[in-house]
């Protein structure tokens, strides 16, 4: 399902030291045991998902299609960055005026214009809230939803309780006990699964359902991504293959890693695989920076540092072999631009001649270099692909002796904003 090829060797890379702490690390996986090991409720969720479960999501997205022309979906890290990746992935780019609701976003950052002119925006719109936190105290969202709140209770009243879905802890937390005394419909985010590895529970399940993609296909193609990560295989598992040769990279002075795609929409896969290693591995001094460029357009920028910078980044291209819609260049009857060299190529097409020549010129630059193809973008294969990155990460931070599943570092800043905003017990 993900063919991955590689710039060096993977004999190199998979050495015999190598196979052997990677299969100490997968049996960890398997058997669920090892640092962080009370988190891998994500790792045979999709395979233990019950049918009922998703009709329960089901039906709620039904009940939001019916009801709402728009959703707005409160939620910041884990929280919201798988759903709108899949939204964005799965999405034409323009409005094409049968999707019904539109989802929007907020919770994501503190920007007082944008969530004021959201407030307007709704205004003359039928609503419904879907508000995310585990905790039910992240400050982004929970001032988000105060605002958002405040705007539903005003606007519909006591019908306000059947407009507002909240997603939070099974039993603890300002979000229960606010969704227990005003009875709205209640999610949970399982305890076992951390934000980042939750797109399948229904953090990112209800949006998706919502804005009427098929949760079934993602799963299916998740489950399918299970089964194929599940056994060791170092000749043909592309999860640990791909874990391994990172670690081998990073072994070598090659610290950062460029994910470079060719297909605008999948710009926000690219931010959730950010938030994905770049919370799951930069801890104890350790880890490799993710960072993403969007080819063509930045090799109309940064570009120019990938070839001729500073030698310690990799790049890793994700490629989508057929695209879901096209079109061939025509011949220009005077040809006054000099493109009728390229009349009769699709331009999906020219993206992968662009690919082959932007790969080229990078390694001569010495730039190494994966490269992830999947079939086509769509729910199961974007399930598929969400599954492996997560599981390929576990591999990854756990090469670097680190727990894939905690992130310490995200409480200091946050203590501090409690201390120059005078919080009471900071």
């Amino acid at each position: 399902m993900i063919e991955l090829s590689y710039s060096g060797t993977f004999e190199t890379v998979l050495t015999d030291e190598k196979k052997a702490a990677l299969q100490e690390i997968h049996a960890n996986l398997i058997n669920k045991q090892g640092q962080g090991s009370e988190f891998l409720g994500w790792l045979d969720w999709p395979s233990s998902v019950s049918p009922e479960f998703l009709r329960r999501i089901q039906n709620a997205a039904e009940s939001i299609q019916q009801k709402a022309e728009v959703l707005v979906v409160i939620g910041i890290g884990g929280s919201y960055l798988g759903a709108k990746a899949a939204l964005s992935s799965l999405s034409p780019y323009f409005d094409q005026g049968d999707k019904k609701p539109e989802v929007l976003f907020a919770g994501h950052h503190v920007s007082g214009e944008y969530l004021k002119q959201l407030l307007s925006y709704l205004d003359g719109k039928e609503v419904m809230v879907n508000v995310i936190s585990k905790s039910g105290k992240t400050t982004e969202p929970a001032l988000a939803f105060r605002f958002l709140k405040k705007y539903m209770d005003e606007r519909y009243g006591d019908a306000a309780a059947e407009r507002i879905i909240v997603t939070t802890d099974a039993e603890k937390g300002a979000l229960v006990n606010l969704a227990i005394e005003n009875g709205y419909e209640r999610f949970v985010v399982p305890e076992d699964v951390g934000g980042r590895y939750s797109v399948f529970t229904a953090v990112g399940l209800l949006p998706i359902a919502a804005a009427g993609f098929s949760i079934e296909q993602l799963m299916a193609g998740a489950k399918d991504a299970e089964a194929a990560y599940k056994d060791f295989d170092a000749e043909n598992n592309a999860a640990l293959r791909y874990a391994a040769a990172r670690h081998h990279l990073y072994s070598e002075g090659y610290t950062t890693e460029v994910m470079a795609i060719f297909e605008p929409k999948l710009s926000y896969i690219q931010e959730w695989w950010k938030q994905l290693f770049g919370e799951s591995e930069g801890k104890e001094g350790k880890g490799i920076f993710p960072a993403s460029v969007s080819f063509t357009t930045d090799l109309h920028s940064m570009g120019q540092y990938i070839q001729d910078g500073t030698r310690n980044l990799f790049e890793s291209f994700l490629l989508v072999r057929e695209s879901n819609d096209d079109l061939t260049v025509f011949e220009a009857e005077n040809d006054g631009d000099e493109l009728n060299y390229l009349a009769g190529i699709t331009l999906q097409e020219f993206n992968h001649v662009a690919y082959k020549g932007t790969s080229a010129a990078h390694l001569e630059g010495g730039v190494p270099q994966l490269t992830l193809t999947i079939e086509k973008m769509d729910e199961f294969h974007l399930g598929h692909l969400f599954y492996f990155y997560m599981i390929a990460c576990a591999y990854s931070a756990y090469l670097l002796d680190i727990n894939p599943f905690d992130q310490p570092g995200v409480e200091d800043y946050k203590n501090n904003i409690f201390k120059l905003l005078k919080k009471p017990g900071y």
